[in-house]
């Protein structure tokens, strides 16, 4: 099954937030075989991702064997090397990955879920959780019967009053009960000092982690939230490919590990951060888990699952599985299940 063209676009997002990810935006991406078959991924970076693809790993790839994923994601890798290693390139390579995993799932007529563990049961339900920007939101989540919360707490600035914050926390909390988990996220905006102190304000809360409370390159900070907070930390939703990862795991900067399977290398990249953090004891949570991309690593290989609401601004495919009563299973369609519902531009 050899490739015979990649194509990529930016679909149209109305409602998208005002920031990096629509002044770049999320790329699709089709490759197609000879076989007449067609896989479907979605990756970052918006007209400078889709200028890689065009210019560099459509060439690198057409004629190979569609089917040697793992093989032409090194050779991504390597053939970028010099430029590639983080960001906008590695977006551009996750979308591309990710289509070659739908074509793999296609070929073999089974759901991505099944190659990656064989035994998996697609219809255990898998519990969901939902980002929210404010009480309006909150409350519907509430009332949604998810497993979790997450509180997005950038609203509050880059140096939050403790206070503040606990006292959102601390009324989730009683509206939820001491059953069901509460997070938050800060977004990369605060320094240590300020996480910290949001930190032991917040811990009696009972809290399973607060997410990237640091800029994602703050190692040295991360190193010191590890040794003192008494809250879990999380974050790796901007790390790439498992190299960067590794660094996290190895020096065991975070309790939970989030990698984006649209931006960190795709499914490939993925598997690898799972096999990592398994022998490491440390949990992954993938970023934006209920798309479908991201849904079937943690159906297939995750102990914990636990899968984080989808943008609702991000609607050019169909195939997304629905939640109900705040679960969730994927359906057991081929590949990743998604199929355009937009025209391409």
């Amino acid at each position: 099954m050899k490739i015979t063209d990649i194509q990529s676009f930016q679909p149209p997002t109305p409602g998208s937030p005002g920031d990096w990810r629509t002044q770049l935006g999320q790329i699709v991406v089709r490759v197609r075989t000879d076989a007449g078959m067609e896989g479907i991924g979605v990756g970052g970076g918006g007209a400078a991702a889709i200028h890689v693809i065009d210019t560099v790993l459509r060439d690198l790839l057409l004629g190979c064997d569609a089917g040697d994923v793992e093989a032409l994601h090194r050779a991504m890798c390597e053939h970028t090397v010099f430029y590639g290693r983080k960001g906008l390139v590695v977006m551009a390579i996750s979308g591309v990955d990710l289509a070659l995993w739908d074509l793999r799932g296609k070929a073999a007529g089974v759901p991505v879920a099944k190659l990656l563990s064989g035994g998996c049961e697609l219809l255990r339900p898998m519990p969901t959780y939902v980002t929210v920007f404010d009480d309006e939101e909150a409350e519907a989540a509430m009332a949604g019967g998810h497993g979790a919360i997450k509180l997005h707490v950038e609203r509050f600035g880059d140096r939050p009053d403790p206070a503040d914050i606990a006292e959102l926390t601390k009324r989730t909390r009683d509206r939820l009960g001491g059953e069901k988990q509460i997070m938050i996220d800060a977004f990369g905006r605060w320094d240590v000092d300020t996480a910290l102190r949001v930190a032991d304000a917040v811990a009696p809360f009972n809290l399973a982690w607060l997410e990237e409370p640091l800029p994602p390159d703050d190692l040295a900070g991360y190193e010191r939230l590890a040794a003192t907070s008494p809250v879990p930390i999380a974050a790796g939703e901007h790390e790439y490919l498992a190299e960067g990862f590794r660094q996290l795991i190895d020096r065991r900067l975070l309790a939970v590990l989030q990698p984006d399977v649209n931006w960190c290398g795709g499914m490939t990249t993925l598997v690898e951060v799972y096999l990592l953090a398994e022998k490491a004891n440390l949990r992954v949570c993938p970023h934006r888990g209920f798309e479908p991309f991201a849904l079937h690593a943690i159906c297939a290989l995750d102990a914990q699952p636990l899968a984080e609401s989808p943008r609702t601004w991000f609607n050019c495919l169909a195939g997304f599985p629905q939640i109900r009563d705040g679960m969730i299973h994927l359906q057991n369609a081929p590949g990743f299940g998604v199929s355009l519902q937009t025209p391409s531009q």
